[in-house]
């Protein structure tokens, strides 16, 4: 069984055991539960960043939606909104921070221009990956981390998806040496477009419905987004044949569902669990169903001629020289963003340790 696999059952039966606790029982002399919540009508709006029809990144907010109306017997209903639909998917945490929504499924590091220290919660270059970011955000303090950062926002941020790495990005031509990045123009998103920016790109943030548009015309000459079966379905092969990997901005996704606190703190105990598990149960489906769905993606490319290559060694060793000085160099302008980082190396310092002794070594 490979770790994810490990990680993935022991979840689940995290969440099995979590949702059975939720189920109503009847009270003590036949009568059933009075908590408020069994009668308590609770309707809110959800924008959500990735449309709901692209594998893993965006079925899981409605998969997540699902859930909740099944364990409340339709009495709590996250009502879905795709992206533009309702809020731009850039502006999701902004809106539920202000009202305008209670509730919204995003990446957070979406946010990094006003807080800097958003996108350690969705992706980190050369960091953790899945099964490590999962340990520290439930075991390692990450999650207090981040309520003791938004909650003072007005926001309760919630880990709600969660997927592996990305690909490296789509390109027209080949690229050989860090000289070939000098001038491109590119869609990047988070900590990873600063770093290959400093290597001489010009980077663009484009809302996934967007970028297809943009490198047919040429406003771009490359993109990353996602995974494999994401971008097929946006149809970036078609534009650019070049793919690259590994995901080195992006070892790891995570989805957060964005609550705004004044609508938390006003549910009940057991809708406060009963939203937690099922985005907990999110986490582990999400990470599933994404490392299942990649090699038919991979198959195909192989025969309609896409070009499937690895970053050449001189280029990565530059990203991740570029990496750790953006790191350093944002953790030195920003507290909190240095006091989450410190937290993120510390804990995986301590369980590369297990890691290393546990599982084996692959080729």
């Amino acid at each position: 069984m490979s770790r994810w696999a490990a990680l993935i059952a022991i979840v689940t039966a995290f969440c099995v055991g979590l949702l059975a606790s939720l189920s109503l029982r009847p009270a003590p002399g036949g009568g059933t539960p009075t908590d408020q919540s069994a009668t308590t009508i609770v309707r809110w709006r959800m924008p959500v960043a990735f449309n709901t029809n692209l594998p893993a990144i965006g079925e899981n907010s409605a998969w997540v939606s699902r859930t909740v109306a099944s364990l409340s017997d339709d009495r709590f209903t996250l009502e879905v909104f795709e992206p533009g639909e309702l809020i731009s998917a850039l502006e999701i945490v902004d809106a539920v921070r202000e009202g305008k929504v209670q509730a919204g499924y995003t990446w957070l590091g979406y946010d990094q221009g006003k807080l800097p220290v958003s996108t350690l919660f969705g992706a980190v270059p050369f960091g953790f990956e899945p099964d490590g970011f999962s340990a520290w955000w439930y075991e390692g303090g990450g999650r207090e981390l981040a309520q003791e950062i938004y909650r003072p926002l007005g926001i309760e941020p919630i880990l709600c998806g969660l997927i592996g790495p990305e690909t490296a990005g789509w390109f027209r031509e080949p690229i050989e040496t860090p000289d070939d990045l000098v001038g491109l123009k590119i869609r990047f998103a988070g900590l990873g477009g600063q770093v290959i920016q400093g290597l001489g790109a010009s980077v663009t943030l484009l809302p996934g419905g967007e970028i297809f548009q943009a490198l047919e015309r040429g406003a771009i000459d490359a993109t990353e987004f996602s995974l494999p079966a994401v971008d097929q379905q946006l149809g970036f092969d078609r534009v650019a044949r070049y793919n690259y990997f590994p995901g080195w901005h992006q070892p790891f996704t995570s989805a957060h569902l964005a609550v705004n606190l004044s609508a938390w703190e006003a549910l009940s105990d057991t809708d406060r669990s009963m939203l937690e598990t099922a985005c907990t149960a999110g986490v582990t489906r999400n990470l599933a169903r994404a490392e299942a769905i990649q090699a038919p993606v991979l198959r195909y490319y192989e025969e309609t001629g896409v070009s499937t290559e690895q970053i050449p060694g001189p280029i990565l060793l530059a990203l991740e020289v570029e990496s750790a000085r953006v790191l350093e160099g944002e953790a030195s302008r920003d507290a909190d963003f240095a006091r989450v980082l410190a937290s993120q190396r510390a804990f995986q310092a301590d369980y590369g340790v297990w890691r290393q002794i546990a599982y084996p070594a692959r080729p």
